[in-house]
């Protein structure tokens, strides 16, 4: 074992030119290393400053937004009332991978969350490609949010001024507008509140989530007067495939519950903090999406919610007969979708920093502003991209391109905490997940069903951007990792 990132006592010159291919793709980045690096970024270092409850609020304000305040509208369609069990299917998917989460934050508190996951355990190669389905599932993630966000915010301005954006500046090319400025708007705003550091985004984060909460049970008092049990009359309309198709749509509405393993380097306890951080915030969202979504198919009957826009403020104006309260969760839910956009955002600029200090990206992207303690180069370039992505690109297909890539990386991290076990048995394990490797790969197998059941254009945009990555590995990431230097003879040591 090496002692907390010290060199090798007998220095072992980086893996030659003549080594096989395949050792070098699979060459792994020690525990220890992972550890020992946590927060050192160029030019400075990440700052401990999150306890359990901002951790908690991070994982519930990237997760609980537009999947239950517009992608609800998406799913039902395709499940009808059986929408809720659509749910519970995704839950379970993500309640199996969490547990996986929890064990590997517990050991592995560093801010690359599953990539530095598999890079301790899988490999070189597997690691890049975690990392670059990250990027699609919270780069993408974010501007689909974006795109949400620019619904809501449409559907508060109708009803306090009476007037709305014009779907020119609201909407993307291919939905009959020009740009989405609104979306491109809220992710800039999250990029102001980065940029003042962690535990600056961590209070704005807290009182957001705090507001959605709110909207979601002021949702249901209002929603269950207008409950007819009726509607859950024809339960299943469209059998299993529409409840296992709709599930895996839904499933985009857990993405963001492995957050607070982004910010493993800016905890105050992490090894103790991020699994408590991440059951709590699933557990909570979990019940919260069931209730509403269970309150919304009550309220309405499942056919409506057929090309209907934020479904849930739309809900209440038609059971309360009147648009106040409708106003009113509109103005809920453009704060706390928000949320979303500021906290995945924090997560994909983490990532990326975790990736930089590999050496797999490019240095600049780890570069740390010495008073704020944040990222910012790279913070500014993710913002940009995921603004562009948000004002150009309609929302559903965003939805399934980062359910696919979320799915992928989950599944990763199912066989990372067997592998594990096996490769460093005597590891300090803060949270273990039960049942030994019954639930990791229970965990892998409901993450490949639910990739197989999204549809075959989503699996083309998939493979496309894995070969980019691939590409960009090859070209980039291979000579220039830390692991193939003298930077870090870590891997060769152990070899």
């Amino acid at each position: 074992m090496l002692d907390q990132g010290a060199p090798p006592q007998n220095p072992i010159p980086a893996a030659p030119a003549s080594q096989g291919v395949a050792a070098r793709l699979l060459r792994r980045k020690p525990v220890e290393r992972l550890v020992a690096e946590g927060g050192q970024g160029e030019g400075g270092q990440l700052r401990r400053s999150l306890g359990l409850w901002q951790l908690t609020m991070i994982s519930i304000g990237a997760t609980l937004g537009t999947g239950i305040f517009v992608v609800l509208g998406d799913a039902v369609p395709e499940a009808g009332p059986a929408v809720t069990l659509a749910f519970v299917i995704a839950g379970l998917t993500a309640l199996f991978s969490a547990l996986s989460y929890a064990e590997l934050a517990g050991s592995i508190p560093v801010a690359g969350s599953s990539y530095s996951y598999a890079y301790a355990t899988l490999g070189e190669l597997v690691a890049w490609v975690c990392g670059w389905c990250l990027v699609l599932e919270y780069g993408v993630s974010v501007a689909a949010v974006a795109v949400g966000w620019g619904e809501y915010l449409n559907e508060l301005l109708d009803g306090t001024i009476g007037v709305t954006i014009p779907a020119a500046l609201s909407s993307a090319p291919g939905e009959g507008g020009v740009i989405n400025l609104p979306a491109l708007i809220v992710v800039l705003l999250a990029m102001v509140f980065l940029l003042g550091g962690a535990r600056e985004s961590a209070r704005a984060n807290t009182i957001m989530v705090c507001v959605k909460i709110a909207a979601l049970v002021l949702f249901c008092s209002i929603g269950f007067m207008g409950f007819k049990s009726g509607n859950y009359r024809d339960f299943m309309p469209l059998g299993m495939s529409g409840v296992s198709a709709a599930g895996a749509t839904l499933f985009f509405s857990y993405i963001g519950f492995d957050a607070a393993s982004t910010a493993g380097e800016e905890a105050k306890d992490p090894k103790r903090d991020l699994p408590r951080a991440i059951m709590l915030s699933l557990i909570i969202v979990t019940a919260l999406y069931v209730l509403v979504a269970g309150v919304a198919v009550g309220a309405w009957n499942w056919k409506k919610f057929d090309g209907s826009e934020a479904t849930l403020a739309a809900i209440m104006n038609d059971v309360s007969g009147q648009t106040f309260w409708g106003t009113l969760l509109a103005l809920g839910a453009v704060i706390s979708i928000a949320s979303v956009v500021l906290t995945v955002l924090y997560g994909q600029t983490r990532i990326l920093f975790a990736m930089s200090r590999d050496g797999l990206v490019p240095k600049a992207l780890g570069k740390v502003h010495q008073k704020t303690g944040a990222p910012r180069l790279n913070t500014v370039l993710v913002s940009l991209f995921c603004g562009v992505l948000a004002a150009l690109i309609p929302l559903g297909k965003l939805v399934d391109a980062t359910s696919i890539g979320t799915l992928f990386a989950f599944g990763l991290v199912n066989i990372a905490v067997i592998v594990l076990r096996y490769k460093r048995p005597e590891l300090e394990r803060t949270f273990r997940v039960p049942f030994g490797p019954v639930l990791p790969v229970l965990g892998f197998l409901f993450c490949a069903y639910n990739m197989f059941s999204l549809d075959t254009v989503t699996w083309v945009v998939f493979g496309c951007w894995m070969a980019v990555g691939l590409v960009f590995y090859f070209l980039y990431g291979y000579r220039r990792s830390r692991l193939a230097t003298n930077e870090d003879l870590a891997v060769t040591a152990e070899k």
